[in-house]
């Protein structure tokens, strides 16, 4: 289906038609000269159906946590769940209606989730996607964003909502590129998301909103003319602010919590010789870099709380994906 590309790296969201589902928020980012945070303490947490491949992609302020296992390739489908407590009793699945493969990419704390799905599980993982929304566990709703200019196959994806039932995500257009959107699910209205200074229409810079707070501030990232992809906060006041990890090749925005703590991954260097490493923002501090102990290098950042609590995934030393919780030391 991301892909938002979070696939084995999560993130290349930017990507997000290809392969198995989107994978979002996959790897893309990491901090060249970002300083250190020893301040967390780090537990892996894996789903037994498949201790392979997880990813943790949000966590709301109760501590529940959305998900997925399975890489997506062929035969390995993506499978939905929420988790609370963490342990294994306790992985509650969450998959569309008939669907193949499903992503539950974030989560508010009314109960609601958000994520998409595919009918597809290809060997080439270039799959459709939809995004869908559930209120309070009850009915699911598939979610298409209105235009006549889609990829083929389609690709919607939700990837945030907040306690207003203000929706973030994208979707792919015929040339390629992302568009990021919010969606209302109580007037099933669709709004763009855009980059001030840049043109709207198919000349406009690819872009995916991932994350939404209380306040309507939205993060995510957006590749610019100079062929860079940056993080970003469009504040609901009218500042958006383009994050950018200094000396990293990519930089890119998952997550934001209601005091603008924004999450995500950065890339350093290219080809081969990359690595990706978490980070935090926040506007007082600036950036901080975030690895997981045992993901070095291959660590990504997908959500964050107002407590301060992280989720994201790593890949470990014999290759499997790992989901992991990262609490503050001071809790």
């Amino acid at each position: 289906m991301r892909k938002i590309s979070r696939t084995r790296a999560r993130l290349t969201v930017a990507a997000a038609a290809v392969g198995g589902l989107a994978i979002i928020g996959a790897a893309l980012a990491t901090m060249a000269s970002a300083a250190p945070i020893p301040g967390y303490r780090f537990t892996t947490l894996d789903n037994a159906k498949d201790v392979t491949f997880n990813q943790l992609l949000g966590i709301n302020n109760a501590g529940v946590i959305a998900g997925y296992f399975g890489s997506g390739a062929q035969g390995h489908p993506n499978k939905g769940y929420e988790l609370f407590p963490y342990g294994q009793a306790h992985y509650a699945n969450e998959n569309f209606p008939g669907s193949v493969q499903t992503q539950v990419t974030g989560l508010n704390d009314e109960g609601d989730t958000v994520g998409f799905w595919s009918s597809m599980n290809t060997a080439s993982m270039v799959n459709d996607n939809f995004g869908f929304y559930q209120l309070k566990g009850h009915k699911f709703h598939s979610v298409e964003f209105p235009t006549g200019d889609n990829a083929s196959p389609p690709v919607n994806q939700l990837l945030g909502i907040n306690d207003h039932g203000i929706a973030v995500g994208f979707y792919t257009n015929g040339q390629g590129n992302n568009r990021g959107y919010t969606f209302n699910v109580n007037t099933k209205q669709f709004t763009r998301v855009l980059v001030p200074g840049y043109p709207s229409g198919t000349a406009g810079p690819s872009l995916t909103a991932a994350a939404i707070n209380n306040h309507g501030d939205i993060a995510g990232f957006y590749t610019g003319s100079n062929g860079t992809t940056d993080a970003f906060l469009d504040e609901k006041h009218g500042r958006f602010r383009t994050l950018a990890v200094p000396g990293a090749s990519a930089t890119q925005a998952f997550g934001v919590n209601d005091h603008d703590e924004v999450v995500g991954a950065y890339t350093d260097g290219t080809g081969s010789s990359a690595t990706m490493h978490g980070f935090t923002w926040t506007p007082g501090g600036g950036f901080a870099s975030v690895d997981a102990p045992q993901g070095q290098g291959t660590t990504t950042i997908n959500g964050v709380n107002d407590a301060g609590d992280l989720v994201g995934f790593y890949v470990d030393a014999t290759g499997n994906t790992d989901g992991f919780l990262a609490a503050p030391a001071h809790q």
